[in-house]
């Protein structure tokens, strides 16, 4: 098991490299995270949804990601809420605290899922969340120490070079933790190290005469890491000028954007220039194309679009003749209307919508989880939908995408500038892509999307056979 001595530490990575390796030298393993946080999800082989991080491990292991492999997820939909999700399945909505409550009961449900996955295979990596250090935290924990003890579980902890003071974070978490659990620690690593390693080599060898841990390698700030998906926080990149010729595509970050790695396989593209908007900067005029991307929760994240203003620059775009792509939430918010009669994002009601779109969406609790493949805009695909709320009107007369078994989906404005779709992954094919840049004046030619992301699993997991002693956490799995 893999823990960090705080967030961010590059524990999912990690894991996804040590995954690779595994596999690649020809042992059958498979990922787990007992407990995780985020509104990017990806829909498994068994119709459930797990983590991001998740899924793109059991890439890592070369297998369909299943619902076992992240048995408890928490969306958060509020400052406060978030939506349960347990072996797949939405199960409810608990407040901060009543989760804190209710999380030592789910600890049966996912040594469950943990015990499937370990008879499947030669090793289990699993990942923690957060850090064991949080010991305010301690009572109930699933995730961390919690999980590792339940299991008997050996722990590798991870510490963050680059954000500094990892020698105090290594040390320190010894110092405040249980002394059972840290029993169950076996030795560290040393991340995003950028330099000569050489120079941190006293550093290493105090942290293992300090904790009492055996260190398990330095491993180097790894490039290719940007070349997978994310999943905890939209990363904010400097605006890099890709020329003249190159469209400009623009994306409002509203406050509970989900599934924004629907727009990474951009980045692949050499004649596209991908913009995240923050709260506080205007879309710009100049674009060719806005995305409005997934929301966890459409109805605040449209009112919060229009108190950035957002909603007037978009429709200014729309009277230039902008191209404009709404994928799931994003989607919902182009038409003129949400109804949400059940209130399953708030207050019972209806509100208005941006109008770009001649459809209607009516939110329900029922979720749609489900694999999808077919084509769009003349183009395969192979995506998933999911989603809450059934959409429908005059638009959806023509549809987007048509799948394989003779569904359609989504919606596109008579003049063929306003688009929409419930599905995620659309743009990871790189025809797809061609497709839509041809529609904006633009030309496509950039790699496919998913072998961008496995030719990146395998450079860093050649890093890791280069700088962590692979072979002592394989003895470390099996109890040696």
């Amino acid at each position: 098991m893999l823990q960090g001595t705080g967030s961010d530490v590059g524990k999912s990575v990690l894991v996804a490299g040590l995954c690779r390796a595994l596999a690649n030298r020809g042992l059958k393993v498979l990922p787990f995270k007992p407990q995780n946080m985020s509104n990017n999800a990806a829909v498994t082989v068994d119709g459930g949804e797990i983590g991001r991080a998740q899924a793109l491990q059991a890439i890592a292991c070369r297998v369909d990601p299943h619902s076992d492999m992240n048995p408890v997820l928490l969306k958060p939909q509020a400052d406060r809420t978030s939506q349960l999700i347990v072996h797949g399945k939405v199960r409810g909505t608990l407040s901060s605290g009543n989760f804190r409550q209710a999380r030592g009961a789910l600890l049966a449900e996912v040594m469950e899922s943990y015990k499937r996955l370990s008879g499947q295979c030669d090793i289990v990596v699993v990942e923690g969340a957060g850090s064991p250090a949080e010991i305010n935290l301690r009572a109930g924990d699933i995730a961390n120490m919690g999980f590792a003890r339940a299991a008997d579980v050996p722990v590798v902890l991870i510490g963050d070079i680059d954000r500094g003071g990892v020698i105090a974070a290594i040390v320190g978490t010894r110092t405040v933790i249980d002394p059972q659990d840290a029993a169950m620690i076996r030795g560290f690593l040393i991340n995003k190290f950028r330099g000569d390693p050489a120079l941190f080599e006293d550093g290493y060898r105090q942290i293992e005469t300090l904790s009492g841990w055996r260190g398990f390698g330095v491993v180097p700030w790894l490039a290719a890491t940007a070349r997978l998906p994310s999943e905890d926080a939209v990363i904010l990149e400097r605006r890099i000028d890709r020329g003249a010729g190159a469209k400009l595509i623009a994306c409002p970050i509203l406050p509970r954007i989900s599934n924004f790695d629907d727009l990474d396989p951009l980045k692949l593209e050499p004649g596209v220039e991908l913009l995240m908007v923050p709260p506080g900067q205007p879309i710009p005029a100049e674009a060719a194309l806005i995305i409005l991307p997934g929301s966890k929760a459409t109805i605040a994240d449209l009112a919060a679009m229009r108190a950035e203003g957002w909603d007037i620059d978009i429709k200014a775009h729309r009277r230039r003749g902008g191209a404009i792509l709404g994928l799931c939430g994003g989607y919902q918010m182009l038409g003129r209307d949400i109804a949400d009669p059940e209130g399953i994002e708030g207050a019972a009601g209806s509100v208005e919508g941006l109008g770009l779109l001649d459809i209607e969406t009516v939110l329900s609790a029922g979720k749609t989880l489900e694999r999808v493949s077919g084509t769009a805009f003349g183009a395969r695909f192979d995506g998933y939908e999911m989603h809450i709320g059934e959409t429908g009107g005059p638009d959806t007369a023509r549809p987007l995408a048509l799948f394989d078994d003779g569904r359609r989906d989504g919606a596109i404005s008579a003049d063929g500038m306003v688009m929409g779709s419930y599905v995620h992954g659309l743009l990871a094919d790189a025809g797809q892509r061609s497709a839509l840049l041809k529609r904006i004046g633009g030309v496509g030619g950039g790699r496919d999307y998913r072998v961008s992301i496995d030719a990146a699993l395998d450079e860093i997991a050649a890093e890791l056979e280069r700088h962590v002693d692979v072979d002592g956490l394989i003895a470390l799995a099996r109890g040696k």
